[in-house]
């Protein structure tokens, strides 16, 4: 029963392969066994993962299963409070998973909303109302204005019907419906297939019958519900990044270790002793505060988002826009501001510029770059009061309080269709106000825009017995219905001359991706009858053209020229008509030379090899489905893009749920959008999206620069104990004090660094490769020589000493200790520059000051309070050894910061 293409058949096709009736529709017994056979019009939610499962699948990541092993080394030495820490941390990232999967799967949930609660069918011959979960293909439904579409259907009856569907096509207006059958197309895309009727649009103007041809998840939303449940979200570059450094070092730190452990014993220390060196040394080679730091460092970047009106619902996504190479955003609202407004008229030969945006009517009337002269000109505003008076939509001003004082906000709005709202404002701007109209030109009579007559006229009467009709539709329709035009304030004969020149103004606007919208009128002479649309629209007098857009908003084009700068390129995907979005494009300079725009069936006809080779020119893609904008995210993906997708739509949620990063505007935006995504913009300005880029590029550099200065640190610690059983020297650190050193600089100093201030311009820099290491760019080597430098300085000041006071290793132990220590918070200032410990202010981040500063009192702490000196295996220092621990501890930052001017010259 199933038919993917109704479009093209006739009324009495579609019924007779549904085996119904337009009249009378089905049995009550006929539509119980369909029901039987293809289950409920409902959405299906697919296979739902328990919370249980959910939770626990939070525990199977390496990382964690790393932590977790670590925790019960930390116990088994009696290290509880390393214990309870490391535990605490890896409860923190389950919940936090949790919470964030558990949202991510409501996003079916939110879909369902869409669907319609009831609906009016014809059951043996009756209309009556049922639950639109029972509906049935071949069922007759009744619909009229503020009626949500139940099914989909193929339309066979309308009066005047206009359908709402841009959460489903992306139109940026709501679109007429009529039952003529489509002939002549190959395939004809959703925002083009007239006739049908889709579940979860919403009906704003009109009423009419149509077949149900699908239900439940046949339906086009109920194909799009199959497309989120089936598209797996995609590990972020960060996960990925994570995931390889924890494989790394667990290799890495259990190698060295046995290493350690097994020199040792070959050079005749205690076995026990090295067992418990060794795993002191496998627990500090793990850097098990990375998770918590890497939190710290998204949650605060969450913080500075919100300010910068960004919802983050997904930590990591902060992170990866950082290295997005490409934006894919849609167009109506998103890139514009959805709003109809007139930007030009034409009349009288003349093309005038209209000024000002939005719903405020403010602006000016300009003629060729002049303002205009009501006075001079009177049939400009003449045409503009026919437009606010052939109308139906108000303008009014409204109020919004904001803020703990309650602040009032004023703004305008439109009532009714945008298209109409259009006119009244660019009356408004003219001080045109159709209250004050209605008084002096009270309406008789309406004939609502019929599909067929494409039209729409009034009766009104001024003065008196004086009437007028005044008709507004599209212009090569009207303008058949004229014989006349007012054309320098006075009426004149329409000759084939004057009507090619109107054709022709007509066609100009068009090709500037306007909408065009033609007005006439004429005087209704005393004792005439006007009583239908046939009496009103004959004999016109033609007056002129509005051309409206949906216009761009104003700070877009400096956030995609910034974009540009920092290596991204965006693509503007839309279901809108190819020439208003390649208007709209070239304006904001998304589409530019050597690029080129595709249409969804354009694109239906590339296979994927066709379609990559062009996919890098393409800047624009209109009249696209939900498919087509999956396959485009996921093309872009396999030519190695990360892949920011912007939406509003029910018809953006698979390829938000899919793309690296899925953005939904907070305004504008579906449920369904906002529940597939990961970050939400709660002023649906995609300016903020360059926000978001930068924040995200300035998180990750932070995140760098902490790995750098912990595992710099850890391969110090295990290179010193690796030498020193090279050597044959005694143990330079017993266990507590290695597991102390990994307590104390993993922990304030790390979090502090993770916070710091990015170096440089971040967003004149191009985005990093999602492939590339997060040991790229030189870290890896840092950490080497780093790490060994502070290895060899502590064991040089071990082994000094040691030579100087042979029968007191305690001490030599206490000096490697707080060598080691202080090498590690200096060269904490190291990693704040690619460059070197010269390049950037240290009094800069007030927070790694204090960090360091506590650390260094609970260093002293440990080494002079008598009562801790038992613990960790300590003794006092003089202030000469102080003197000489950090001289030594100075030299690998000094070293490397030398060396780096010196090449610098």
């Amino acid at each position: 029963m199933k038919r993917l293409k109704w479009y093209d058949q006739d009324e009495r096709a579609v019924e007779r392969t549904l085996q119904t009736s337009l009249e009378e529709g089905l049995t009550q017994k006929e539509a119980e066994k369909r029901l039987h056979k293809v289950g409920y019009n409902q959405l299906e939610d697919g296979q739902r993962i328990s919370a249980f499962a959910l939770l626990l699948g939070q525990f199977k990541d390496f990382m964690v299963l790393v932590l977790l092993i670590a925790t019960l080394i930390s116990g088994l030495l009696g290290e509880y409070t390393d214990a309870i820490t490391i535990i605490a941390i890896v409860i923190l990232n389950a919940i936090l998973g949790f919470i964030q999967e558990f949202r991510a799967e409501k996003s079916l949930q939110a879909l369902k909303e869409l669907t319609a609660p009831s609906a009016h069918v014809i059951r043996d011959g009756e209309l009556t109302e049922i639950p639109a979960r029972e509906l049935v293909p071949g069922d007759i439904v009744y619909f009229e204005a503020g009626d949500r579409i139940p099914a989909d259907l193929r339309l066979f009856e309308t009066k005047g019907v206009y359908v709402e569907e841009s959460a489903l096509t992306g139109e940026s207006v709501p679109v007429h419906k009529d039952e003529h059958m489509i002939e002549g197309e190959e395939e004809v895309s959703l925002g083009d297939q007239h006739n049908m009727a889709f579940m979860g649009t919403l009906v704003t103007r009109g009423s009419g019958q149509g077949i149900v041809v699908a239900t439940g998840m046949a339906t086009q939303m109920g194909q799009i519900a199959s497309l989120i449940s089936t598209t797996d979200s995609v590990q972020t570059p960060l996960q990925l990044r994570l995931e390889q450094l924890g494989k790394v070092l667990i290799s890495v730190a259990l190698l060295l270790t046995a290493v350690v452990v097994i020199t040792g014993i070959w050079h005749g220390h205690d076995a026990y002793k090295m067992f418990l060196a060794g795993v002191s040394l496998a627990v500090a080679a793990i850097p098990e505060g990375l998770p918590a730091i890497v939190t710290i460092a998204l949650a605060l970047g969450v913080q500075r988002m919100i300010r910068r009106k960004a919802i983050v619902r997904k930590l990591p996504s902060v992170e990866t826009l950082g290295c997005a190479s490409v934006i894919c955003s849609d167009k109506t609202g998103t890139l514009t501001q959805n709003k109809m407004t007139v930007t030009h008229l034409w009349t009288n030969n003349e093309l005038i510029e209209v000024t000002g945006t939005g719903f405020d009517p403010y602006g000016e009337f300009k003629l060729n770059g002049n303002p205009l002269s009501f006075d001079s000109k009177p049939y400009v505003k003449q045409m503009l009061e026919m437009g606010v008076l052939c109308n139906n939509a108000l303008l009014e001003k409204m109020e919004e309080s904001e803020g703990v004082f309650k602040k009032k906000n004023s703004f305008w709005d439109i009532t009714g269709d945008p298209t109409e709202g259009a006119l009244v404002v660019a009356g408004a701007k003219a001080n045109v106000w159709r209250d004050e109209l209605d008084h002096v030109y009270p309406r008789l009579e309406e004939f609502p825009f019929d599909s067929s007559r494409k039209m729409m006229s009034v009766l009104i009467r001024y003065k008196g017995d004086e009437r007028y009709v005044i008709t507004k539709g599209a212009p090569d329709v009207l303008i058949e219905r004229c014989n006349h035009v007012l054309w320098n304030g006075r009426i004149t004969a329409l000759t084939p001359t004057l009507k090619k020149e109107i054709l022709q103004a007509n066609e100009k606007l068009a090709e500037m991706a306007l909408r065009n919208l033609a007005i006439a009128y004429r005087t209704v002479s005393a004792g005439e009858t006007v009583s239908t649309e046939k009496d009103a629209e004959q004999q016109l007098i033609f007056v002129g053209l509005f051309g409206m857009i949906d216009p761009p908003r104003q700070e877009v084009k400096e956030a995609i020229k910034e974009c540009k700068r920092a290596g991204i390129k965006t693509i503007m995907i839309t279901g809108d008509h190819q020439k208003t979005a390649e208007a709209i494009a070239f304006q904001l300079g998304i589409l530019n030379r050597g690029q080129r725009s595709l249409t969804g069936s354009q694109l239906e006809r590339l296979n994927d090899d066709q379609f990559r080779k062009i996919a890098e020119e393409v800047t624009v893609y209109a009249r696209v489905s939900p498919e087509h904008k999956l396959r485009i995210v996921r093309m872009l993906q396999d030519r190695g893009h990360v892949v920011a997708m912007t939406g509003d739509g029910v018809n953006d949620a698979p390829a938000i749920k899919a793309a690296d990063i899925g953005i939904a505007m907070g305004i504008t935006g579906t449920d369904v959008a906002k529940e597939a995504s990961s970050l939400i913009l709660s002023d649906d300005n995609f300016a903020t999206i360059k926000a978001a880029i930068e924040e995200g590029r300035n998180i990750y550099e932070n995140i760098r620069k902490f790995i750098r200065y912990m595992l710099a640190s850890n391969v110090g610690e295990i290179l010193v104990m690796f030498f020193a059983m090279l050597m044959a020297m005694p143990l330079p650190l017993v266990p507590i004090q290695i597991l102390w050193v990994n307590l104390v600089t993993d922990g304030l100093p790390a979090m502090a660094l993770g916070v710091d201030r990015a170096e440089g311009n971040v967003m004149q820099r191009p985005p990093r490769d999602r492939r590339e290491s997060i040991f790229a760019k030189g870290l890896g080597w840092k950490i080497i020589s780093r790490g060994f430098l502070i290895g060899v300085t502590t064991l040089v000041a071990f082994w000094y000493t040691l030579e100087q006071q042979p029968d007191d290793l305690t001490k030599a132990q206490t000096i490697a200790f707080a060598t080691l220590v202080m090498a590690q918070l200096i060269h904490v200032f190291d990693c704040r520059s690619e460059k070197s410990i010269f390049s950037r202010n240290p009094l800069e981040n007030k927070w790694l000051l204090l960090a360091v500063g506590m650390s260094t009192l609970m260093l002293v702490g440990v080494i002079h309070i008598e009562v801790m000196q038992p613990i960790f295996k300590t003794t006092a220092l003089s202030f000469v050894e102080w003197g000489f621990v950090l001289a030594m501890a100075a030299i690998p930052s000094v070293i490397l910061g030398f060396s780096h001017l010196f090449r610098k010259r």
